[in-house]
């Protein structure tokens, strides 16, 4: 089994995860991930919760979506390194969790399946073209 660990910037908050169970790997350029990195879009690795380890106190924030879910956001209560997240409320998303690819200690391994929400990407941070696109959001 290959692992793969992460964390966030001040050391406080670590992770690892079994690189077998990703799911997926995608550019979301909706709103709120513009806002909470502070950049074009968040990439993330889908992971089935129970092939996630975390280690540290992260303080959580929540918003209710575009599509109705309540996403759960945790980062590092220190440092404010965004960590993971969660769609609470989908069936289709019970069970699991989106890391945030740049948390990663080394992402070399990571490939990136798909782009989601390109009807609010921004032209300074385009939709990485050759990957199947998503006006919104896909179901699990």
């Amino acid at each position: 089994m290959k692992t793969a660990t992460g964390g966030c910037l001040c050391g406080n908050v670590k992770y690892e995860l079994e690189r077998d169970a990703v799911l997926n790997a995608i550019h979301c350029h909706c709103l709120d991930c513009q806002k909470s990195t502070g950049s074009g879009k968040a990439t993330i690795v889908v992971i089935p919760e129970d092939s996630l380890t975390l280690q540290g106190a992260l303080k959580y924030y929540s918003v209710v979506g575009t599509d109705g879910a309540t996403i759960e956001r945790g980062f590092c209560e220190n440092c404010g390194s965004p960590i993971v997240s969660a769609a609470i409320g989908p069936a289709d998303w019970e069970g699991i969790k989106f890391i945030k690819a740049g948390s990663l200690d080394d992402s070399s391994w990571v490939s990136v399946g798909m782009n989601i929400w390109n009807s609010t990407a921004r032209h300074w941070d385009e939709v990485k073209e050759g990957l199947p696109t998503f006006e919104q959001n896909i179901k699990a």
